[in-house]
């Protein structure tokens, strides 16, 4: 008799279905930036941004039409540790600031003209403290991701993810911390603002965490599960389905890329459609980035969370694609290429 199925082998069913970037179209776009009115390469990471985004949209001309922010936001039973410099309400009056158009993020997703979503995951019932016990058991986890997947229902052409989530950077750093090993201080940073003693209780729930739960972080769902959060759940539930949508995704900082790190354990190509927005000033985010294999396109020093270094990045991405479509050929503009 076959043995029942779990709820992470649906996860894993999809991650095997994760398609490849369109060569073809990745190919023409290089070729038409090949005859735009520039040096060869003068436009830098612009150029590699919109073959990019020419490889996952399956066209030689891509478009940022359609570019959405999902925020997602949840509570941390870890909190009790002492982990933050503010309680847990907190997420939800951030939740209402959103709602409200009040945050960083709604002045930033105007500026450039993209769509915000919120989605509030279960704010009234903090996560286990993983200290202690499993922040989500397996079925939960599952299924948080399986919300996080909602975000593709309005078929963005380019998702941010974003976060909001009173301590969260300390399942983050807990997660890190388990897939890449190091000291738990290494992986702690101030997050909203804790003081030095913060920052030592901040190491010591994530070394308490890691060893509590060492025996079942050989598999990195089981450490999305126990060490993480419903928003960083999510996050992952949502870079997989833009994945298997080829929708490519901006990262954005510590906390988002904590997701991204899981799914990288499991498949070392699953996040070849996403690219690190910018690096925040989170200490151990630029060292989680150059182990996720990511080069963020902005370093301004920022640690708000709520998507906003991903969202600053879409007008990066806006001018790259716009230059790409939108520059003459030499033949167009009637000047002289490069002799061969």
């Amino acid at each position: 008799m076959p043995l029942a199925s779990r709820p992470f082998d649906d996860i894993r069913a999809l991650l095997a279905k994760m398609p490849n970037a369109d060569a073809a179209a990745r190919a023409a776009a290089r070729e038409r930036e090949g005859q735009l009115t520039k040096p060869a390469g003068a436009l830098g990471r612009l150029e590699e941004i919109s073959e990019w985004m020419a490889g996952w949209q399956g066209s030689a001309r891509p478009h940022v039409d359609n570019p959405l922010v999902a925020v997602y936001a949840g509570n941390h039973g870890v909190v009790a540790q002492g982990v933050s410099a503010f309680p847990p309400s907190v997420t939800q009056a951030m939740v209402a600031n959103f709602t409200a158009g009040g945050a960083a993020i709604n002045q930033i997703c105007k500026t450039f003209d993209i769509s915000l979503k919120v989605y509030e995951l279960a704010l009234e019932k903090p996560t286990g403290d993983i200290t202690r016990e499993p922040a989500l058991d397996e079925k939960a986890c599952a299924a948080t991701m399986a919300f996080g997947m909602e975000a593709l229902a309005s078929e963005p052409d380019l998702l941010v993810l974003g976060e909001m989530g009173i301590g969260n950077t300390t399942p983050a750093a807990a997660i890190y911390h388990a897939l890449f090993n190091g000291e738990a201080e290494e992986w702690v940073g101030r997050g909203a603002g804790v003081d030095d003693e913060g920052l030592r209780r901040k190491a010591d729930a994530v070394r308490a965490a890691v060893a509590r739960h060492k025996q079942h972080l050989s598999d990195p769902l089981e450490i999305l599960a126990r060490l993480g959060g419903r928003e960083i759940a999510a996050i992952a539930g949502a870079i997989l389905a833009a994945r298997l949508r080829r929708t490519p995704v901006l990262l954005d900082g510590f906390v988002v890329c904590s997701a991204a790190a899981v799914l990288l354990a499991l498949d070392d190509s699953a996040l070849d459609h996403c690219l690190a927005a910018h690096v925040s000033a989170e200490r151990a985010h630029r060292h989680a980035l150059k182990l996720i294999g990511k080069t963020p396109l902005l370093d301004l020093g920022m640690r708000l969370g709520e998507g906003s270094g991903g969202a600053l990045a879409v007008g990066i991405v806006k001018a790259a694609v716009a230059c790409h479509n939108g520059m003459a050929t030499f033949a167009e503009a009637g000047v002289a290429g490069k002799e061969e």
